[in-house]
């Protein structure tokens, strides 16, 4: 495929929305090609700059990305496709204000699939295994509007957090409570 004609395919994927791609959905987006001829493809665009590998089988189309700042969990999305996930852990506290510290450039998730570390250009995903059922995982989560993944309230995420035998120190136990006894009021 020319390199023009892969382009407007990522174009129009982009005015839907869409900038993170794993090698599969690129591969579907590329069917026209035959497999060495779609390697070539993928090959050139990363080359050239329009497809900026992310983590292990994951791509990023920079002009489809739609810089609300949840670039990470976009990513995190891909890379743990079919397995549930959910913001936790400090990401999760820090978001609810009960870590000083904002962890910048640094997502801890929590998934049914396996645990990992991924470094990518736009910062480091670590995902803890949980072995919680679903239901579970859904009522100690919220849906934030707009939002790519679910966030831990904050009693999971001290959970998770505890749980997994984290550093919780960093945690003010103080603000933890009043965030809890303020959702429970509210």
């Amino acid at each position: 495929m020319r390199q023009v004609d892969a382009l407007k395919l990522l174009a129009e994927q982009a005015s839907e929305g869409r900038g993170v791609f794993s090698r599969r959905d690129l591969e579907r987006l590329l069917r026209h090609d035959k497999p060495p001829a779609r390697e070539q493809t993928l090959k050139r665009l990363v080359n050239d700059g329009w497809l900026t590998p992310a983590a292990r089988g994951v791509y990023v189309y920079p002009p489809g990305l739609r810089q609300d700042g949840y670039d990470l969990e976009r990513i995190a999305r891909t890379l743990r496709r079919g397995e549930y996930g959910y913001v936790s852990l400090e990401s999760a506290l820090s978001e609810w204000g009960a870590i000083s510290q904002i962890p910048v450039g640094h997502l801890t998730l929590m998934t049914t699939g396996r645990k990992g570390t991924f470094p990518t250009p736009w910062g480091t995903i670590e995902f803890t295994h949980t072995a919680r059922p679903l239901d579970n995982i859904f009522r100690a989560t919220v849906v934030p509007p707009d939002r790519p993944l679910r966030l831990a309230t904050p009693e999971a995420a001290w959970r998770d957090l505890k749980r997994v035998g984290r550093n919780v120190h960093m945690v003010d136990r103080e603000a933890l409570q009043e965030i809890c006894e303020e959702r429970q009021a509210g």
